[in-house]
């Protein structure tokens, strides 16, 4: 009697980063019977959230923010805290018995015939059948390279640095940068004790009410997201003049672009959280943007010279993926995956990103939906192989 031997085993999916995107995966994956090892180079889950300042709260509400297969409790509220964010990323690690792998940094990745190898910390070398890559949209804070930065001689910190506004008692301070998190560290400090705040902005940014009547901003970029961006932009300026002051009178006239093809650009709308009234009761003055520095001042684009206590640069971030796979040709002039979700590159099949998109719709939304595509795309590809007795790229 001939018997077949059995297949060997199927080299587990590598995901590389212990945030929400890169859980959601896992916990997708697992579901579906695929291994999935979660590699982050952190010593918990939600390193990023931990990271973040004490008053932030997800702009998106608690129903439309949980991953896939686990809600989030009612006790956290509509608009959920950052602490309850890590313990629910901490929960969710738990009751899906994710293997999830700490202290482990990935540092390049590369292709061996039909399965990709990862250079990780300690000179490891891990096979995969697939990988993952969901280290986040938010991953290396940027600094512009301002004249004169480097002999500045005051007090900057980048806006991951903040957490609180109490240090800044009785200081004058500067926040660059009017996205969503210099709006915010603005909007707490100057709730927060310190003696004079200003906000310097460059690109007017779309300021939407969180709420409007009960209805929450994520609901609309859920509805208008699929629509021409001529459309959107047209019923955003609409809904401006309706919902959201007109602030010229203080230095932030209405964008000249509207606010989907602000969007494509990579700038999603600001959510006020308490900047249009710290504005409008003169407690964060709006100044131009900054352009350099010297002798100990911010000089302003209008030619004005600052001399604040402490500057904070809301300046964003940097993917920061060159290094670990820019060798394989799977990054835009940007610096940002060529594809996203389920989608992998041509050149690159098995290798699958998430997370590295900035949608109006809600960022824990779209990675709870990118996680049960990639999922299901990478469970069919291990049936196949399973049937054909192989192991997949």
């Amino acid at each position: 009697m001939v018997t077949t031997p059995p297949a060997p085993p199927l080299h587990p999916v590598y995901v590389i980063g212990g945030g929400p995107g890169g859980l959601a995966v896992a916990a997708a994956l697992h579901a579906r019977g695929v291994r999935a090892v979660v590699l982050e180079k952190s010593d918990a889950v939600g390193a990023s959230w931990r990271a973040h300042y004490d008053r932030l709260r997800l702009h998106t509400t608690r129903r439309l923010s949980a991953l896939p297969g686990l809600k989030m409790p009612r006790s956290f509220g509509r608009w959920v805290a950052r602490a309850d964010v890590v313990r629910y990323l901490e929960t969710y690690a738990e009751k899906h018995e994710l293997e999830v792998v700490t202290g482990v940094e990935v540092h390049r990745i590369e292709r061996s015939g039909a399965d990709w190898v990862l250079h990780a910390t300690g000179g490891r070398l891990l096979t995969g059948r697939a990988v993952v890559v969901a280290t986040g949209y938010n991953h290396t804070p940027h600094l512009p390279e301002w004249p004169g930065l480097h002999e500045y001689g005051g007090r900057l910190t980048h806006a991951r640095a903040y957490r609180a506004p109490g240090p800044y008692e009785g200081k004058d301070v500067l926040v660059v940068g009017v996205g969503n998190t210099g709006a915010e560290i603005a909007a707490d400090l100057a709730g927060g004790g310190a003696a004079r705040v200003r906000l310097a902005v460059r690109t007017v940014p779309h300021i939407v009410r969180r709420t409007t009547l009960g209805w929450p901003a994520q609901r609309s970029g859920i509805l208008v997201r699929r629509l021409p961006v001529f459309l959107v932009d047209r019923m955003g300026a609409l809904l401006a003049r309706f919902a959201a002051p007109d602030l010229s009178a203080y230095g932030l006239p209405r964008p000249d672009k509207g606010l989907a093809t602000r969007q494509r650009e990579g700038a999603i709308p600001v959510q006020d959280v308490g900047l249009i009234d710290a504005v409008r009761a003169g407690k964060v003055e709006i100044v131009a943007a900054v352009e350099g520095f010297e002798d100990g001042e911010v000089v302003l684009a209008d030619g004005s010279r600052i001399a604040p206590d402490a500057v904070i640069a809301a300046t964003g971030y940097r993917r920061a993926l060159e290094a670990l796979l820019g060798h394989l040709d799977v990054l835009d002039e940007r610096g940002l995956p060529v594809t996203h979700g389920a989608r992998s590159p041509r050149e690159a099949p098995g290798l699958y990103f998430t997370g590295f998109t900035n949608p109006i719709s809600g960022m824990f939304r779209e990675l709870a939906r990118d996680a049960e595509r990639i999922a299901r795309r990478i469970a069919r590809s291990h049936g196949t192989a399973r049937r054909n007795g192989r192991e997949l790229v």
